[in-house]
């Protein structure tokens, strides 16, 4: 796995903590349980793909937004312009077998992103935030070989699996 510096990865920690404390909350007692990654489907098999950081974050979210996983209006856009986007109710998203918790993305001049109040990135980011501790998140990747960098957002509850930025 190549190692990579990213400037922004402080406001992205930022937002993911932000997220992370209404899901501190939200999370049951019973995810304290044993994480054990699951199979997933064709459709997180073909999302895990993308974390080989060649995709883009316009064809990323788009992708969810067309098969009805997301909602299409992000939850959340933060100053740096980076949009969150929660999963649809009911829908079990994953990447690389964990419960996908919210989706980020975030390109300049593209339509599908709105705006923050702040500057934006200098370069596009996508990725997913994911329910399980960052260890065990960090192995799935190293595993499928993939260029994503890997982020503990609240240890061992939300980890972020993230490409660019």
């Amino acid at each position: 796995m190549k190692a990579r510096q990213i400037t922004v990865m402080p406001l992205f920690i930022v937002l993911c903590a932000l997220c992370a404390g209404l899901a501190a909350l939200a999370m049951p007692r019973a995810a304290k349980a044993q994480w054990a990654p699951s199979q997933g489907s064709a459709h997180d098999q073909a999302r895990d793909q993308q974390f080989d950081c060649k995709s883009n974050p316009h064809e990323f979210i788009s992708t969810l937004i067309e098969e009805k996983s997301i909602d299409p209006k992000p939850s959340r856009v933060e100053a740096n312009s980076v949009n969150a986007f929660r999963p649809v109710h009911g829908n079990r998203l994953s990447a690389f077998g964990f419960p996908i918790y919210v989706v980020l993305g975030y390109a300049h001049d593209d339509t599908l992103f709105h705006r923050g109040a702040g500057k934006e990135l200098n370069a596009p980011l996508y990725g997913v935030v994911v329910s399980a501790p960052a260890e065990s998140v960090r192995t799935r990747v190293h595993e499928a070989n993939s260029d994503a960098i890997v982020q503990s957002v609240v240890p061992l509850l939300l980890t972020a699996i993230v490409c660019g930025g």
